[in-house]
């Protein structure tokens, strides 16, 4: 093994490694340092593993070792500590850390652009931050962050960017831009996730995944890896005790293929190979033999449901169809003015979250402790126990932290791989995948062709909605049905449309697996209603303004369902709250939204929360639903606190998958609204008790509260008055160009009900935008016969820092009666509207109408003038 000698964070360091690792892995897995993060290993592009190699930034990750021989290296652990608390206080203060994966990387790269210019502007921020990708925040406020620090760098040991923010305005309930909750451990990368986890005796585990899209596979040979250095044991699908397939709601996804089986996509799990540490663990998976009789693949729907076609499936290629219609829509058409007719199409997306998906599993005493990063603990711990074939309640899951899912952690990814592992051999493993296979393993979003024929009167105001939509669900359900029934339910956007017909299909192919990304469907159906909406108004002299105003739900109006709007309908307030810039604006394009909070659809939206007086004096607040970075964990401490009085840091927060906080999947924009309004019945009860007693009488209880929202329908129910989700959240979004066409800056007016913490919600917002601009832009993932074109972030088309332009929030509040404190979700309405505006937008420029997803004709967006993006609220009845 080769030797290496350097110096780490000012102590001379002496290591064996194994030939072949990186830097990064030496740093992760040899010496214990956790905070640089593998994110893309070793691609080198998304910077989370930034360290000072030699007074330098450096990607660790692209380094051999010996190129270290040395040197010194420093990591954020070795930084002075003022210069750590100073980093991670003004991360804190400006909203910076989300899910927290990337920002040691990046405070690693402010700590060595602030030493030679402790006042740069922000051009040079985003210059110095064009390595690293952060997929959660749109990066305005880590620029504002680095600016906040510097002001510590002009002034050693005299400002505290965090202690200045807390002495401001009340930081303890609801309505308060209360810091994020071990925001400064995520700061300096002292919070762990998965990944960073060792425990005693703990093993490790790589998969083998498919070559091929569809192929049978006739052989799976484990002594070709067995006999090779650290190797424990190969696992293949004969070794599954219980279900082999799972699924959130068809069971059509194998743990393992079988030989003699097909796959069905290249992320198909052919064995688990466990080793003694995980270079050697991979190094085995990467040579295991498997013999295949490779087939050709179905690659769209149109060749999946042509006559003859395979079956990908046993119940056939087409996975449902969501229909349902209100009125006459051919008799509509007839006495329609105008009619427009086009088919829009979009493109299928990465995710790209920053944390590659990681799994640890302990055997404990007949039980199983799974450490997971997904969305849903409950699901996970569901899944896992039927494919060991034991008892639910054997199986405890727990979140670590996630670090980024946009819905792409909903599917049992490598938990049931690592718990199988761990169940049968007895020993704690640990599984972490690499970037290029996450990107192959986990569902994408849906590709959709949406063909759209639309009437409206002589005055614009529309009088039918036909809509056929297509998507492409990939290899397995997933939830990709419920992602057509939102589109189709979505179809019509936040306008009022009296007669509606949408048929909407999900169809198999052998392409990767589409399900959950953030905006679930509705903001493909957007780009087509809002592009529907600009047509009628060049048809009839209108602007964009004029023809939504005229078109936009008011209470007492019909959702595209068949749902009446009430009270809390906030569309036509965020329309208003843009009508000047937009008029006053000659290169821009606007574009309104409307997204679901809760699941509905005649399913039942469940929020529980825990919380228990501890020995110690604290509180420990537990609930089911996943803190992703949209801050629920802050949201719960402050909804506590608000009900209590009690302060903010007596209390923790725990994901954990126990009965009594049962919630279901984190995803759906519901989270936030479930929690509070449970959380809130929760506090009331601890808070009725501390009338008469103190928490040390209090010991060892827990203060429950629960809401479930079960009033919904489902689409095209046999009712008369449809109810098909339990709230909505709205947004209207301007899009600016400058004089050559390029993004500019986008203002962006969302309803969000009740802001628990403002500046939370509006770091959600522009992160959604942010990621809205990439959709509408740029960001694409194609596959070429079922293989993905691209297996690493580089490719991907993200927008970095110096391609963002200014992103304004303006927080609307109209309260909605059944979220905590009249909450409404906003995680996903982000980019719902923001592909039609920029759309519009163009238009705006160049007279040019955009049919389809990217626009890759347009130009990219780019780096504005010096701006400031505070969040305003007004408030509404």
């Amino acid at each position: 093994m080769p030797t290496l000698s350097f110096v780490l964070n000012g102590r001379d360091t002496t290591v064996e490694y194994d030939e072949g690792m990186r830097l990064l892995a030496v740093l992760r897995e040899i010496c214990g340092v956790t905070s640089p993060k593998d994110g893309c290993a070793p691609e080198g592009v998304c910077g989370c593993c930034t360290v000072l190699l030699g007074g330098r930034p450096s990607l660790s990750c692209l380094i051999d070792p010996q190129r270290a021989a040395g040197l010194e290296i420093v990591t954020l652990e070795g930084l002075p500590e003022h210069q750590r608390q100073l980093l991670a206080g003004a991360f804190v203060r400006e909203g910076a850390v989300q899910c927290g994966f990337c920002t040691p990387g990046i405070a690693v790269r402010a700590a060595h652009l602030l030493q030679k210019n402790p006042a740069p502007d922000r051009s040079r921020i985003e210059r110095a931050l064009s390595g690293h990708i952060c997929r959660c925040t749109g990066y305005n406020r880590i620029v504002d962050a680095i600016r906040s620090a510097g002001q510590g760098w002009r002034q050693p040991h005299t400002f505290d960017p965090l202690e200045e923010f807390l002495e401001g305005p009340d930081h303890g309930g609801v309505g308060a831009s209360s810091p994020r909750y071990r925001g400064v451990e995520q700061a300096l990368g002292e919070k762990d996730f998965v990944a960073d986890l060792e425990v005693e005796n703990m093993l490790h585990a790589a998969l083998v995944l498919s070559e091929h899209p569809r192929a049978r596979v006739v052989r799976i040979d484990p002594a070709s890896a067995a006999p090779l250095p650290g190797v424990k044991r190969v696992f293949t699908a004969d070794d599954v005790p219980g279900v082999r397939n799972h699924g959130l709601i068809v069971p059509d996804w194998p743990l393992l293929i079988a030989e003699g089986e097909t796959t069905r996509y290249v992320g198909d799990v052919l064995a688990v190979v466990v080793a003694d540490t995980q270079h050697r663990a991979r190094n085995a998976a990467e040579l295991l033999s498997v013999e295949y009789e490779v087939l050709e693949p179905l690659c769209s729907p149109e060749a999946s449901l042509a006559p003859g076609a395979p079956a990908i499936h046993e119940g056939g290629n087409l996975l449902e169809v969501c229909a349902f219609a209100r009125g006459n829509v051919d008799a509509a058409f007839e006495q329609s003015a105008h009619i427009v007719e086009e088919t829009f199409t979009t493109q299928r997306i990465e995710h790209a979250f920053l944390e590659p998906e990681a799994c640890l599993a302990l055997p404990e005493g007949g039980q199983l402790k799974v450490y997971s990063q997904g969305q849903g603990v409950h699901d996970d711990q569901r899944q896992i126990a039927a494919i060991l074939g034991i008892e639910v309640d054997r199986i405890e899951v727990e979140l670590v932290s996630n670090g980024g899912a946009f819905g792409g952690k909903e599917d049992l990814s490598v938990q049931g791989h690592t718990a199988l592992a761990s169940w049968l051999l007895q020993r704690p493993v640990k599984t972490v995948l690499t970037r290029e296979q996450s990107i192959l393993i986990h569902p994408k979003r849906h590709p959709l062709t949406l063909h759209y024929t639309a009437g409206c009167d002589g005055d614009g105001r529309l009088t039918a909605v036909r809509a056929e939509i297509t998507g492409d669900t990939g290899a397995y359900a997933s939830v990709g049905a419920k992602v057509l029934e939102r589109a189709a339910g979505h179809s019509c956007g936040p306008y009022r449309v009296p007669n509606v017909d949408v048929t909407a299909r999900t169809v198999y192919t052998n392409n990767p697996p589409c399900g959950a990304m953030r905006g679930f469907g509705a903001n493909q159906a957007a780009f087509a209603i809002e592009g529907v909406l600009d047509r009628f108004a060049e048809k009839l002299g209108l602007d964009g303004y004029d023809i939504r105003e005229r078109n936009v739900l008011d209470p007492g109006d019909r959702f595209a369902t068949g749902q009446r709007m009430n009270a809390s309908c906030g569309i036509r307030q965020t329309l208003e709250a843009l009508r000047e810039v937009y008029k006053a604006t000659p290169r821009a394009g606007i574009g309104c939204g409307i997204k679901n909070t809760g699941i509905g659809n005649g399913m039942a939206d469940t929020g529980r929360v825990a919380i228990e007086v501890l020995e110690t004096g604290r509180l420990e607040i537990l609930t089911g639903f996943t803190e992703m970075g949209q801050g629920l964990h802050t949201i719960l401490r402050q909804v506590v606190s608000e009900e209590t009085g009690l302060a903010m840091d007596i209390m923790d927060v725990r994901t954990v998958s126990l009965d009594e906080v049962e919630c279901g999947m984190t995803t759906a924009s519901r989270a936030t609204a479930l929690c509070t309004a449970a959380g809130q019945i929760a506090a009331k009860r601890l808070a009725g008790a501390l009338e008469t007693a103190s928490l040390a009488d209090l010991v060892g209880r827990r203060f429950k509260g629960e809401y479930i929202c079960d009033f919904t329908t489902a689409p095209g129910a046999a009712v008369e008055e449809p109810v098909t989700h339990m709230a909505f959240g709205y947004a209207t979004q301007v899009v600016i160009l400058d004089d050559n066409g390029l993004v500019e800056k986008v203002i962006a007016a969302h309803d969000v009900g009740r802001a628990i913490n403002p500046q939370s919600c509006a770091g959600q917002i522009e992160g959604g935008v942010h990621m809205g601009l990439g959709y509408a832009l740029s960001e694409d993932f194609p596959c070429v016969e079922g293989k993905p074109v691209h297996r690493g972030l580089r490719d991907l088309g993200m927008l970095r820092a110096a391609q963002t332009p200014e992103i304004e929030v303006i927080l609307v509040e109209v309260p909605d009666g059944v979220g905590g404190y009249g909450s409404k979700g906003v995680g996903e309405i982000g980019l719902v509207p923001t592909a039609g505006a920029v759309a519009g937008a163009l238009h705006a420029h160049d007279g040019i109408w955009r049919n389809a997803l990217p626009m890759i004709d347009a130009p990219a967006a780019q780096p504005s003038l010096p701006r400031s993006r505070r969040a305003t609220a007004t408030s509404s009845d």
